[in-house]
């Protein structure tokens, strides 16, 4: 085909192949954007398609997680082992209150789920381990290891507080002119390391403007360490309620503690923890095993109990019942047992891991406002009207 045309004088001649390569190009151009519109249609349904197919999932299975109590068989509890005899025991009157009368036992039997206690005697350093293992749920623990574990990225939740302001003492060997610490510079310290003894230790010495460099410090549990300073082959020692028993056998003197400081520092708080997973999958059975830890706590604090729950583990730890009383002279257990997540409790968390970050202890810090849950010990306290039983301290 051929066409003559006359344009501004001049003949131009348009040939098949001339329409052919001048035309071509813009055909397809728009038959593409044609089919990109549409492309991008399609993709656009597909995608909110998904998107729709994600959140419906997403909701299935969240539903799931929080309905699935029944797949639960056993729920695994850990806590150090304290005793000081053939039973096992947490040397904590509100724990082996707990294990002992086996409340959550009762609390769960009709679920068939069966409560695993484990006492382990390597304390938070063993917990630990077994929480990164996946091998516990939950824990009772000192400060000192939960703030480690936490900052070790232990996927946990500060739930409650099990216990506060236990003081910690300093046993050294009688007849040696150990009067205060500035006769015990670079001679043999035991210090249970990744304890809770630990920090409180470190905290004292901050407070005399001293650090663990200018000791021998020897890594001892506490029943080795009895055993040591009884034998003289170590000067001295820190540690709870133990050292004041050999104090009374003329074994040991105390000539510092944590009493003698301000605003608490040196004395231990414990918590109670739980793995963020089980927390997330499980919140109905966390809040039961709130709900019994804190009517434990209530039973323990009144003070008619004082001497029946101090009777209780003294007889299962098999420590002398007057060195609990003598431990508690001048607290209630009240204030010791309160299991609230008041300012007092978390800024002694705060205080705690500026201290250990600050003598690298710890080698990270964290949030503790974002690691505590305090709803379900909330909820509790509502729920069974203790809202005046605590006071926030």
């Amino acid at each position: 085909m051929q066409v003559n045309t006359d344009l501004s004088k001049k003949s131009f001649t348009l040939t098949d192949e001339f329409i052919i390569s001048e035309l071509k190009p813009i055909i397809e151009g728009s038959m593409l954007n044609i089919f990109n519109r549409k492309y991008s249609i399609i993709l656009s349904m597909m995608f909110i398609g998904l998107v729709l197919i994600f959140l419906l999932q997403y909701k299935n299975t969240s539903k799931s997680n929080q309905t699935s109590d029944k797949d639960v068989e056993v729920i695994k509890i850990a806590t150090p082992d304290m005793s000081f005899g053939a039973n096992a025991s947490s040397g904590s009157i509100l724990i082996d209150y707990i294990y002992l009368n086996k409340l959550l036992e009762k609390e769960f039997e009709k679920d068939n789920i069966k409560i695993e206690w484990r006492f382990f005697k390597g304390a938070g350093p063993a917990i630990n381990e077994a929480l990164v293992n996946n091998q516990l749920d939950f824990s009772f623990l000192g400060d000192f290891a939960a703030i480690i574990g936490k900052a070790n990225k232990i996927d946990t939740r500060l739930l409650l507080a099990s216990g506060r302001k236990i003081h910690g003492y300093l046993a050294v060997l009688p007849d040696h002119g150990y009067t205060d610490l500035a006769a015990l510079k670079g001679k043999r310290i035991a210090v249970w390391q990744g304890t809770a003894a630990q920090l409180s230790f470190n905290q004292v010495l901050d407070y005399y403007g001293y650090t663990e460099k200018d000791f021998r410090l020897i890594n001892l549990d506490f029943s080795a360490m009895n055993s040591a300073l009884v034998a003289k082959r170590i000067d001295a020692a820190w540690g709870a309620l133990p050292m004041v028993a050999l104090q009374q056998k003329g074994l040991v003197d105390i000539p510092i503690s944590s009493a003698d400081t301000k605003s608490s520092l040196g004395t231990t708080q414990s918590a109670f923890i739980g793995r963020s997973e089980f927390i997330e999958q499980h919140p109905e059975l966390v809040q039961r095993i709130i709900n019994i830890i804190v009517q434990a706590s209530h039973h323990v604090s009144l003070a008619q109990h004082r001497d029946a729950v101090i009777h209780l583990v003294a007889n299962n730890a098999n420590y002398p019942e007057d060195l609990y009383r003598l431990g508690f002279k001048d607290i209630t257990l009240n204030e010791v047992y309160s299991p609230l997540l008041d300012d007092y409790y978390l800024n002694h968390f705060k205080v705690g891991i500026q201290s250990a970050f600050k003598i690298q202890l710890i080698k990270s810090d964290f949030n503790v406002d974002q690691w505590a849950e305090p709803r379900f010990v909330n909820k509790s306290i509502q729920q069974l009207n203790y809202k005046d039983v605590w006071k926030a301290q």
